[in-house]
């Protein structure tokens, strides 16, 4: 830590950042890191790249994405997987996910805003507002959306100064919501040829969608190894992957991860692992994950399980579904990008039932014993929609557990407990079903 400070200081006091909270920010996610994720035994090689690119979020990445700017590219930082990537490389922009997974920025977050909001928007607005955000004063815009009411009104203070752009995702997926969100990519691209002084042409738009469904490919080749018994590759570095998913500059994290899948399929087929054979599996569901929380997934994965799938927006719904091109104009395209985006099944929607089909095909092909249904403090969505799920996976014969948490590790203790007592229902309903 105290050398990545050391070689980044001068650029964090350049960006104007509070140098010295920001260090605690970054001594904390780093050291939760190591405990949670780096220390673990039998890690596949190739997460070496994955770990420089969680370890360099605050630092190297920052530098690149600096030395882009001011060679005339334009960033974007955004803050859920409803944007359309397709169109902000089509048009050369930077970009990277600015959601905060940290308990540390959160206090600062307190002193203005309510206490009884998600963790996520507390933790990101406390980023924003407190100096330890070294994105800030590098962006061209930040794009939001409207899936959440705590996101819908952060935005309003995010965006009160201007340079703010937000998404409005439909609650419904009928023939008027669909045609509200097209209208929705179709100014989203609007405001990039605006901010990049660039048209988005056929050929890069198509480019651009190719790249994207051949990042998805790699991420569900991934997905696909874990079906193994023994999976080759935790649940917990499978989320690191996600994570930098997010952030990395595209092209250079899809070699990675087709590199990574190769050594996963060379260690599925040795049966390397880092759990052994026959051993509990479970789906993570609900809320998502972001940079900064590895917190549940570590204390499944140490109480001896291993996380087969991630049904959340750091795992099968940031991945699924390609854009299917028909190789016609840009509007053509556009309309099949959004289609695509409509796809995800997020809380937002209602009626939603197609989520709860999803949970229970993956159940099913990756062979998991139980779904751990994963909630933030105050997410109202997924701790409504939770019912549902709970509803659906009994009659498939899955049993469940829903977590309410926050990012702190106040509770680990008393959700480890649960985690544990989970894991021994699920081997007694094994043995009595053998």
């Amino acid at each position: 830590m105290s050398v990545v400070r050391k070689e980044y200081e001068p650029l964090w006091r350049e960006l104007g950042m509070d140098v010295d909270f920001h260090a605690r920010v970054l001594a904390a996610i780093e050291a939760n890191y190591e405990k949670q994720v780096a220390s673990k035994p039998g890690r596949p090689s190739g997460m070496g790249y994955f770990d420089g690119v969680i370890h360099g979020a605050h630092g190297a990445r920052v530098a690149e994405i600096k030395a882009k700017r001011e060679a005339g590219a334009r960033f974007v930082g955004t803050f859920c997987i409803f944007v359309p990537e397709e169109i902000l490389l089509a048009l050369d922009v930077e970009y990277l996910a600015l959601c905060g997974g940290t308990a540390e920025t959160i206090p600062h977050a307190e002193k203005t805003f309510p206490r009884n909001i998600c963790p996520l928007v507390k933790s990101t607005l406390g980023l924003a507002y407190s100096g330890a955000c070294p994105y800030s004063s590098l962006e061209d815009l930040a794009v939001g959306e409207t899936t959440c009411d705590a996101k819908k009104k952060a935005w309003d203070v995010l965006g009160r100064d201007g340079g703010f752009h937000v998404l409005e995702v439909p609650q419904k997926k009928g023939k008027s919501g669909r045609a509200l969100w097209l209208e929705e990519v179709r100014e989203f691209a609007r405001r990039i040829e605006d901010l990049t002084g660039r048209t988005l042409d056929r050929e890069r738009l198509s480019g651009a969608v190719r790249m994207m469904n051949r990042k998805r490919k790699a991420l569900a080749r991934l997905q696909e190894l874990r079906k193994a018994d023994p999976p080759p590759i935790s649940g917990t570095d499978t989320l690191v992957v996600m994570q930098s998913a997010l952030i990395d500059e595209t092209g250079r994290f899809i070699r990675a991860v087709e590199s990574l899948n190769d050594e996963l399929e060379e260690r599925a087929a040795s049966g390397v692992s880092p759990f052994l054979p026959g051993g509990p599996r479970i789906i993570i569901s609900g809320c998502p994950s972001v940079l900064g929380s590895w917190k549940i997934h570590d204390l499944v994965e140490s109480a001896g399980a291993a996380i087969v799938a991630d049904e959340t927006c750091t795992g099968t719904r940031y991945f699924s579904h390609e854009v299917e091109s028909s190789g016609g104009g840009v509007g053509e395209i556009l309309e099949e990008v959004a289609g695509r985006y409509l796809k995800i099944e997020c809380s937002c929607f209602t009626p939603n039932a197609e989520r709860a089909e999803t949970l229970v095909r993956l159940a099913r092909e990756f062979r998991a014993g139980g779904v751990l249904q994963y909630i933030l403090h105050a997410c109202h969505t997924y701790n409504i929609e939770a019912l549902n799920i709970a509803t659906a996976l009994k009659a498939a014969g899955v049993r469940s557990l829903k977590i309410e948490t926050d990012y702190t590790d106040e509770d680990s203790g008393p959700l480890g407990l649960r985690v544990e007592a989970f894991l021994e229902s699920l081997e007694r309903h094994s043995r009595h079903d053998r």
